[in-house]
């Protein structure tokens, strides 16, 4: 059977006061025990960081 990637995407904003340690924190945890992998990562002139995580959803596609 043909496999069919797609994927599901999260998106983090952190307040412009995280620092970066703790923003690698965040998404070492969620990469680990959620098995999400990083998309975009956005520093806005603000200090506010922006993320998209996103993680593959396997669907297999019937075949007659």
């Amino acid at each position: 059977m043909p496999v069919v990637a797609d994927y599901t995407y999260l998106v983090l904003r952190l307040p412009r006061g995280t620092t970066r340690d703790a923003a690698r924190r965040i998404m070492t945890e969620h990469a680990e025990y959620g098995g999400w992998e990083l998309d975009r990562l956005r520093l806005h002139p603000d200090g506010t960081r922006w993320i998209q995580l996103r993680r593959k959803i396997i669907r297999q596609i019937r075949t007659s």
